[in-house]
């Protein structure tokens, strides 16, 4: 078989001259023709020069010489290509999310993608972290196009990330709050309504609606969450999660106060 390129070096050299950081085991099988074993020894040489990292079985990202020290390249540079591979809607939300518009005093050490069912691996090594949490369905117009190095990559909007963060139970409250004081000023209040008519979980609508009413003090985004609320059944829910403890409830938003809130600001 007659191949463009004699080495998988050069595949993956022209690969990256195309604005791409990562590339999936058939795309190269495709082009060289190498056999199993004969690719295997291409792809372990061209890891012991710290040229590629693998990702998860079958995809690999390209180590360009400015992430050589780390050996690993940020995951926006790749995770749309690993999508796309994988065949699966996605977002990039939480945590990452937030600190994409800028929220949180520290780059969060793991990544936070939100994608469909059935659930995937979390990738979990000494250089990389990617955490996959899965969601029933989402609307596109709340997922916002992000310009990276390697291209787009789809990210939720900052109402949708602060309701996910109040919703996905092991991320901690407090942390969530810390992240939501720097979030508020990328929320417009008619977004934010819309956003929340449409999201499924309504007591993370509640936690929300308290924390910016109560703690934070922004009235219009306050009002924009109620708009939302008297379209939906609403009961008393606390606002740290799985915990017994009681406090009292605030009346205008049906939230138990059963825990202090610290802010990490």
């Amino acid at each position: 078989m007659e191949t463009q390129f004699l080495t998988l070096e050069n595949l993956v050299s022209d690969i990256r001259a195309k604005g791409r950081y990562s590339f999936g085991l058939d795309e190269v099988k495709q082009q060289l023709g190498l056999s199993g074993n004969a690719l295997n020894q291409a792809l372990f040489r061209l890891k012991n020069k710290n040229k590629i990292a693998p990702i998860r079985r079958g995809f690999f990202a390209i180590i360009t010489p400015e992430y050589s020290r780390q050996g690993m390249i940020p995951p926006n540079l790749f995770i749309d290509d690993l999508m796309l591979t994988l065949e699966k809607k996605y977002y990039v939300g939480l945590f990452s999310a937030a600190a994409l518009f800028g929220a949180g005093h520290q780059q969060p050490m793991e990544y936070y993608v939100i994608t469909e069912k059935p659930a995937l691996r979390d990738i979990r090594n000494q250089k990389l972290t990617v955490n996959f949490y899965v969601k029933q369905d989402w609307s596109e117009n709340d997922i916002i196009q992000m310009k990276t190095d390697a291209g787009y990559i789809n990210v939720s909007s900052p109402e949708l990330t602060a309701l996910d963060l109040l919703t996905y139970g092991n991320l901690g409250i407090n942390r969530a709050f810390t992240i939501l004081e720097e979030l508020i000023e990328e929320m417009k209040p008619s977004d934010l309504t819309r956003v929340a008519r449409n999201y499924s979980v309504t007591s993370s609508i509640q936690r929300l609606g308290y924390l910016i009413d109560k703690e934070i003090g922004n009235e219009k985004l306050a009002v924009a969450v109620k708009r939302a609320l008297k379209e939906k059944k609403i009961q008393t829910v606390q606002l740290l999660k799985n915990v017994r403890n009681k406090g009292i409830t605030d009346p205008d938003w049906k939230i138990n106060i059963n825990t202090e809130l610290e802010s990490d600001l």
